[in-house]
């Protein structure tokens, strides 16, 4: 999986999602893109009806709408997607955390019952869900100013600071939004998120990611212009990365 764009499926709120979700290889990930701007009215009047109350409270301490917006229809479609691969209506879907691999505290990966592992990442008007028969974990980034880029670059791995210093000023700020993506859906999909640190993995800043962590596959995600998204899978067979306290 390393190498190819995945293709995410427009979730459509108007319609939702009818029927039970079609299987999928271990392998490949089931991703879905949902937007905000034109599903948010949609999905907020759905809200109260499918969201749990801890949902609502976060949805409500949102200061500014857009986020506020954003954030619920992200969940709303990630209700309906796992209450029709569980049969179950979408407010009926239960959902955990489990145990964090570095502490063992209560904020690893998001979790439902029924064999199906999801991960769920927004940014600015865009969510991103993907679905899998084995950890996954998915990010989505709007691409950062040139400051930023420069910051936070010089955590990443240090060949990953290197490629994006030898790139010109004007292409590092998606560089880095490639590899910052790469990076952070391998870490949720290993349930450890930025507890890790940024340095120890070097996935690349290139078009093409390098080859994933051991036992995971990473690969990017076509999103519109101005996001950059990737997507990690744990490979068949393979126990997650230890990971030190």
């Amino acid at each position: 999986m390393t190498g190819p764009v995945h293709q995410p499926i427009e979730f459509d709120l108007e319609g939702g999602a009818r029927g039970a979700l079609p299987s999928w290889p271990a392998r490949i990930p089931a991703l879905w893109v949902v937007d905000a701007v034109r599903h948010g009215d949609r999905a907020e009047r759905l809200a109260p009806s499918i969201l749990d109350a801890g949902e609502q409270r976060r949805a409500e301490s949102f200061v500014a709408s857009a986020d506020r917006r954003c954030y619920v229809a992200a969940h709303v479609a990630l209700r309906m997607l796992l209450g029709a691969w569980l049969g179950v209506e979408p407010r009926d879907v239960q959902m955990v955390r489990e145990p964090c691999p570095s502490c063992g505290g209560s904020h690893g990966r998001p979790a439902a019952d029924g064999g199906v592992h999801f991960s769920l990442s927004h940014s600015r008007d865009l969510s991103l869900l993907a679905f899998a028969t084995v950890p996954v974990g998915v990010d989505v980034e709007f691409v950062p100013n040139g400051r930023t880029a420069a910051k936070v670059g010089a955590m990443l791995h240090p060949a990953e600071s290197r490629e994006l210093a030898a790139l010109p000023a004007s292409d590092r700020p998606v560089a880095f939004a490639r590899a910052w993506t790469r990076k952070e859906a391998y870490l949720k999909g290993e349930g450890v998120g930025l507890a890790r640190d940024l340095s120890l993995d070097h996935l690349g800043t290139g078009p093409v990611p390098r080859p994933g962590p051991a036992g995971w596959t990473v690969a990017d995600v076509l999103v519109p212009a101005g996001y950059a998204a990737a997507v990690a899978v744990l490979a068949a067979g393979q126990p997650p990365v230890e990971v030190p306290p």
